[in-house]
C-alpha cells in the first residue's frame, strides 16, 4: 500500500489546498501541536510568491485552534545550508506580511514554523525538535518573565516568550523507530510515504484514503511520477556534489595551507552539481535554489 502513496509534500502542494482534503492536515498539525485545530482558510498559493525561493513547498495556513484564537503556521520543505535564517526570514516576512498598516501590535499574531527537512540540519540525536522563546533572569536562571493579568487576559498565554513565534524542526531521515505514537505514525509516513494498516492517528486514516497516486487523474500522475524521479535523481547529485566538493577543498587546504582552498572546493561542487542537473534538463530556478548559484552563472554553463 505505501507504493501507492502520494508524497506528503507534493501532495500539500497540489491536493491538502482542497477544502475537502483540510481533514488530512489538520490532522498532521492537531498531531504535532497537541490540540484540535481547524483549518480556516490558506493565506497565501505558490502562484503569487514573489520568488522562486518562495514557491517550494511553503504554506501559509490560517487555522482556528480550541480556544478560538487565530494562528498562522508555515510549513516548509526545502534544502538549503542556511536553512536556520531561512526560517527566521518566513516568520518575519509572515508576521509583517499579515498585520494591516495601522494596527496596533496586539494585532501580531501567532506564528508557528513547522519545518520538514528531509536532509542533515545541524546536529542532534532527535528527529523532531522544538523552539520557543524564553526571558530569563540574568542573576536569577529560574526567573521567567511572566505576562501580568491583564495581559494574560488579552493574550493566550502564561510567559512572555508565549507571544513570540515556535518552531518545529521534524528531520523525518533520522526516523528509524517503531512507530509507537501518534506523531511517529505521521513521521514515518512523511519519510517513507507509507501508512502502516494500524495507523489511527489523526488524519492518517483519511491520508489512506484520499492521497492514493492510482486516483490521480492521468495528468497529474505522470507529472507526480516525474517529480519524484527529479527529487530522487537531486538528491543523489547534491549528495554526490557536496561530498567531492568537500573532499577538493580539503585536500587543497591541507596542501596550501589555507581556508581558501576549501572554500573553491565547494563552490566548485556547486558548480559540478549544476552541470549535471541542467543537463537533465531540470529548470533554471530549481537548480539556481538548490545550488545557490545565481541564474545567470548556471545559464552561463
Amino acid at each position: 500500500m505505501g507504493g501507492n502513496l502520494i508524497r506528503f509534500d507534493w501532495a500539500m502542494k497540489r491536493l491538502l489546498r482542497n477544502k475537502s482534503n483540510y481533514v488530512v492536515l489538520e490532522g498532521f498539525l492537531s498531531t504535532l501541536l497537541g490540540e484540535d485545530l481547524r483549518i480556516c482558510r490558506f493565506l497565501e498559493s505558490e502562484a503569487n510568491q514573489e520568488y522562486a525561493s518562495d514557491k517550494f513547498n511553503r504554506a501559509d495556513i490560517l487555522v482556528e485552534d480550541t480556544e478560538g484564537k487565530l494562528l498562522i503556521i508555515e510549513v516548509q520543505n526545502n534544502r538549503e545550508l542556511d536553512y536556520f535564517h531561512r526560517m527566521l526570514y518566513g516568520v518575519s516576512k509572515t508576521i509583517s506580511e499579515y498585520i494591516n498598516l495601522g494596527d496596533d501590535y496586539d494585532k501580531v499574531r501567532k506564528v508557528y514554523s513547522i519545518n520538514i527537512v528531509y536532509f542533515d540540519l545541524g546536529q542532534g540525536k532527535d528527529y523532531v525538535y522544538h523552539g520557543k522563546t524564553e526571558f530569563r533572569g540574568v542573576h536569577d536562571k529560574n526567573d521567567i518573565l511572566r505576562l501580568s493579568a491583564r495581559q494574560r487576559e488579552i493574550f493566550v498565554g502564561k510567559d512572555a516568550g508565549d507571544v513570540f513565534p515556535e518552531y518545529y524542526v521534524l528531520k523525518v531521515n533520522d526516523f528509524d523507530k517503531v512507530a509507537k505514537t501518534p506523531l511517529d505514525e505521521w513521521i514515518k509516513f512523511l519519510k517513507t510515504g507509507e501508512i502502516d494498516s494500524t495507523a489511527t492517528a489523526k488524519g492518517l486514516p483519511e491520508a489512506r484514503e484520499r492521497l492514493r497516486v492510482d486516483s490521480l487523474p492521468d495528468k497529474e500522475k505522470r507529472a507526480y511520477y516525474r517529480d519524484m524521479e527529479a527529487l530522487r535523481y537531486q538528491r543523489s547529485v547534491i549528495k554526490t556534489g557536496w561530498y567531492e566538493g568537500r573532499e577538493e577543498g580539503r585536500a587543497e587546504g591541507l596542501k596550501e595551507g589555507r581556508a581558501e582552498g576549501r572554500a573553491e572546493g565547494r563552490v566548485e561542487g556547486k558548480f559540478e552539481i549544476a552541470r549535471n542537473m541542467k543537463a537533465m534538463g531540470m529548470p533554471i530556478d530549481v537548480i539556481a535554489r538548490c545550488t545557490n548559484l545565481g541564474e545567470d552563472e548556471i545559464v552561463a554553463l
